[in-house]
């Protein structure tokens, strides 16, 4: 079964696929306009679907295993092998969109497409490879934030987000009752300002200049610009618009899953004034199984936060922590719609309260 688990994580790759096939049936049908919506059918629409057909994977692998399991060169390998997949569809999508007559409707269809796959290719799989201590999973993982333009995430992600989650000093914690869409714009902003602001806080304590070689921030905007300049020259203004905008919409995802990984859920204040120690209680969880293998288990958030260092492959299920009545897939359209999402997700939210309170 968990060899049968090691093979399933390779459905990540069919995510970038969804763009190719939209791509065959315009070609087949003459509905570019609409055909370029269909990675997101295939996303929003027909992974939920087969998330509750398929059901839940709680199964977590033996203490015993953990260690073995996680040093098992497949795992790490498949993330690694995400950054030539990403850089890869960015250029072939950039040609196929930038020699379509495709209308308004079929551009933002597109560039809502490519950013939703480049969130679950790049800000995803980055957001594992940061985590680890080896040099090349972290530098592979800059890059690929870099690729959708987010590359603050690196920054602030580490040294801000898992300080300070579900406490009002974290920019990607929703408080109750907020609104995704209140949520959203601001999160961006204060988590890219703060991307910077803690790397010169980083140089300060190290007794370096703002501007220095070792600023990890200016780094990655110069990555940043030789991408922007690589696409300025292999596909004009078009292209260079695409690769800023498929950005936007990747951030713009992210956030909405931080938006659904952590709304409502409270770290409790202490007399000090610190907070209590971030634990399993404090992310919201989904075990369900497709959804999982496609997002390396990110789904198990549960547990990431608890033990960030953890290989997404021996991340656990925890029955006590906050569940998410579905998969990211289904609770990200749900998020769109305020109404809908207060009125299923805010009970959840007060009867986790009153559990731990018990």
């Amino acid at each position: 079964m968990q060899r049968l688990k090691a093979l399933g994580f390779l459905f990540v790759f069919v995510v970038p696929l969804t763009l190719p096939t939209a791509a065959w049936l315009s070609a087949q049908t003459g509905l570019g306009n609409l055909m370029a919506w269909y990675p997101l059918f295939f996303l929003f629409v027909l992974i939920p679907a087969f998330d509750y057909l398929l059901g839940h994977d709680s199964v977590n692998i033996d203490k015993s295993n953990e260690r073995s399991i996680s040093e098992k060169f497949w795992f790490k390998a498949l993330t690694l092998l995400v950054l030539p997949v990403q850089i890869g569809c960015l250029i072939w999508s950039a040609a196929w969109f930038v020699n379509q007559p495709l209308n308004l409707l079929g551009v933002i269809g597109w560039l809502f497409s490519q950013g939703i796959v480049s969130s679950i290719l790049a800000i995803n799989v980055a957001h594992e490879l940061i985590h680890k201590d080896a040099r090349l999973e972290k530098a592979f993982g800059g890059i690929l934030l870099t690729s959708v333009s987010y590359y603050g995430f690196k920054i602030e992600h580490l040294r801000g987000h898992h300080v300070h989650v579900s406490t009002p000093e974290d920019a990607s914690s929703a408080r109750f009752g907020q609104s995704v869409w209140t949520f959203m714009p601001q999160a961006l902003f204060r988590n890219s300002k703060n991307a910077w602001k803690l790397e010169a806080e980083r140089l300060k304590n190290a007794q370096l200049p703002f501007l220095h070689w070792r600023n990890e921030m200016l780094g990655w905007t110069l990555l940043w610009v030789i991408f922007c300049v690589g696409f300025y020259a292999g596909f004009g203004t078009k292209g260079l618009l695409f690769f800023v905008l498929q950005g936007f919409f990747a951030a713009c995802s992210l956030e909405v899953i931080n938006y659904i990984e952590h709304y409502g859920l409270e770290r409790k204040q202490l007399a000090d004034g610190r907070y209590e120690r971030t634990t399993h209680l404090h992310s919201w969880n989904s075990d369900y199984a497709l959804s999982n293998l496609m997002l390396f288990q990110l789904q198990r958030h549960s547990d990431h936060h608890a033990f960030p260092k953890r290989r997404y492959a021996i991340l656990r299920h925890f029955e006590d922590a906050p569940q998410l009545p579905g998969g990211y897939a289904a609770m990200f359209v749900l998020a769109l719609f305020p109404p809908l999402w207060h009125r299923i997700i805010d009970p959840r939210v007060m009867a986790h309260r009153q559990a731990v309170q018990a």
